[in-house]
């Protein structure tokens, strides 16, 4: 924005306002850019919608989605100013609205920084949504049967093999709720009768993983029951296993995931930010 009065001549008048009418329309691409982030993480969170235990994660790329929308409307309105300002007696209709629409180009910027800072401040808030999301669709694991959970179980599994994860935490998550379904256990053996009473709470729980938890680089064929019992298996120590099942926990996975693609996504509209404050 000028401060004091300067004046051209025809010749550096139109240059200048060919460069302004270039510049906004790259200003109108780099919109589009950010409207484009907004839709991709919107639908990369949407994807995983179940184990999220709430919509707050969705503020990130309906911010971006808003963002892109008014810079595309903002400096498509300004690249119009630029070219009618050509010519005088089509310039003077807009001069009245230069000042508004220069405070409203400030206020955007402000807003537009405001997303960026936001983009690398979600990890909190995406952290609890994943850690509580992913206990609650753990849960729900052996509901094959049950209308609105017949799918978690697939999802849980799919997450798994996709991420290379196990669990909430960790695979360990997996031995303080009863995955198997009671549809799959024969309550005339003894066995299942005891463990089912051993639990305060009758559940069937055993140190046991889903087979998505195995890692499949194992040089021996994967033990998912039994996983705490050296004695049950041969020359075998879970506890120097590593191979065997992905030790690193499916909250730990998606939060560096998302985090990372918000991170670089809020580098991108610090760049966009940048060039429209200079713009």
């Amino acid at each position: 924005m000028a401060l004091l009065k300067v004046k051209f001549n025809q010749k550096k008048r139109v240059k200048l306002a060919q460069g302004l009418w270039l510049m906004n329309w790259f200003s109108v691409f780099a919109g589009i850019l950010v409207f484009s982030m907004g839709l991709f993480l919107k639908i990369e969170l949407r994807k995983r919608s179940e184990v999220m235990d709430n919509s707050e994660s969705h503020f990130v790329p309906n911010s971006l989605i808003l963002m892109g929308i008014l810079s595309c409307a903002f400096n498509g309105f300004a690249g119009k100013i630029c070219y009618d300002s050509l010519d005088p007696a089509k310039f003077a209709k807009w001069k009245p609205l230069l000042k508004p629409y220069l405070a409203l180009c400030c206020v955007f910027n402000m807003l537009l920084f405001f997303v960026a800072l936001i983009c690398f401040l979600m990890r909190g808030s995406l952290d609890s949504t994943l850690a509580q999301g992913l206990k609650n669709g753990m849960k729900f694991y052996r509901d094959t049967d049950t209308p609105g959970r017949c799918f978690m179980k697939k999802t849980i599994d799919m997450l798994q093999i996709e991420f290379k994860c196990c669990g909430n935490n960790g695979y360990k998550d997996w031995f303080e709720i009863q995955w198997i379904s009671n549809r799959y256990l024969d309550f005339s053996s003894k066995e299942v009768k005891d463990r089912i009473k051993s639990n305060v709470d009758g559940r069937y729980l055993v140190d046991g993983v889903p087979f998505s938890c195995c890692n499949p680089s194992s040089p021996r064929p994967c033990i998912q029951y039994q996983v705490t019992n050296n004695s049950a298996h041969y020359s075998y120590d879970y506890q120097t296993e590593e191979l065997n099942l992905w030790r690193r926990g499916c909250r730990e996975a998606l939060l560096n995931y998302y985090s990372g693609m918000m991170s670089s996504m809020g580098a991108v509209i610090l760049l966009v930010w940048l060039f429209e404050v200079t713009l």
